[in-house]
């Protein structure tokens, strides 16, 4: 019997993923703390699967290297920027996300977003609070504010969710622009978005919306040379990773008038510190890492966790495997696996 270990957060887990865990007939234990590589390797030496909050709980290099059953961890978000891929890799562990979870909920979030920037909702209604007359419209507003209708939207990253925002933007009207080295060309052409560079991208996009994963890579990917590259009265969106956008750049940005405001819903630290200077902005919308949040996405969330692990027991490779390049090294420690029956929907 496979033994399943899930170190998590009690107040952030869906409360019957251990029902549908169990369902799967493993045995399973679950554990709510483990601040420490220490209490770690305690709790995970004999796992053979692992289930946790990738942001939470350390999993170094040292702890990957301690766990000489685990086949494959899995972890409860899309994002795994907090775990050493590389380490897992190297000792034959797959690293599995929550491929498909909350896409629709960052698209439409991203489009609010965008909406609320354009139209100056967030700032008129702070103004409004505040007892500032706000009509007829500032020269500001005059300015900035805008229709999304014909306007360019530019995609960093064309995965999930910057697949699932196409057919909203589209619904207003929008041109689409795409930046994603890593999907293959057929795609762009499936959903006939125009696949460019991300200096073309900066140079022609109204609105830019980030929905790349977090890398040593894609860390600062916008910093000051790229909002340079933005015209001037452009809105950034990023419904990502907050580290994505250089902050302290973002901020110049605005104060020298290189791009019109910002809207995230990520930021570098979480939650905001109460002396960011990202607060004092009003042309800044800041929506505190709530993109993924509905109804809907809870009961995704344990849903997809337990869809993952039954093909494993089934003898297929995770949909969401994040580390493709672990399968030569997995297959010689663990043995075969097939390609999922549902893999057409990778």
């Amino acid at each position: 019997m496979l033994k399943v270990v899930m170190v998590v957060n009690p107040e952030r887990l869906a409360k019957d993923l251990p029902e549908r865990i169990r369902a799967t007939g493993v045995d399973l234990s679950i554990y709510t703390e483990g601040d420490s590589e220490e209490k770690l390797l305690a709790l995970c030496q004999e796992a053979d699967y692992i289930i946790t909050m990738q942001s939470l709980f350390p999993f170094t290099p040292r702890v990957f290297r301690g766990l000489p059953k685990c086949r494959f961890l899995q972890t409860l978000s899309i994002g795994c920027d907090a775990l050493d891929i590389q380490a897992a890799t190297e000792q034959g562990i797959g690293i599995i996300n929550l491929r498909g979870f909350c896409v629709e909920e960052l698209a439409e979030h991203a489009m609010g977003l965008m909406l609320a920037s354009a139209r100056w909702i967030a700032v008129i209604n702070l103004r409004m609070k505040m007892g500032k007359i706000v009509r007829p419209a500032s020269p500001e507003a005059d300015q900035h504010m805008s229709i999304l209708k014909g306007k360019t939207l530019g995609l960093i990253g064309f995965g999930g969710s910057g697949r699932a925002i196409v057919p909203k933007a589209r619904g207003f009207e929008m041109k689409i622009l795409a930046y994603d080295p890593y999907v293959p060309p057929t795609i762009f052409a499936k959903f006939q978005v125009k696949k460019v560079s991300l200096e073309k991208l900066l140079q022609d996009a109204d609105f830019v919306s980030v929905h790349t994963s977090l890398t040593q890579e894609t860390r600062h990917l916008i910093g000051l040379e790229q909002f340079h590259k933005m015209k001037k009265n452009a809105f950034i969106i990023n419904t990502a990773r907050g580290a994505i956008i250089d902050e302290r750049a973002l901020c110049r940005a605005l104060d020298e008038g290189y791009i019109a405001g910002a809207g995230l819903d990520t930021t570098e630290q979480e939650p905001v510190p109460e002396d960011s200077p990202l607060l004092k902005y009003e042309n800044i919308i800041l929506t505190g890492h709530n993109a993924g949040n509905s109804p809907e996405a809870k009961i995704a969330s344990a849903v997809l966790p337990a869809r993952e692990l039954d093909r494993v027991l089934r003898g297929e490779w995770p949909l969401g495997l994040v580390n493709p390049e672990v399968k030569e090294k997995f297959v010689a420690k663990w043995g075969e696996m097939r390609e999922p029956d549902d893999a057409s929907d990778k």
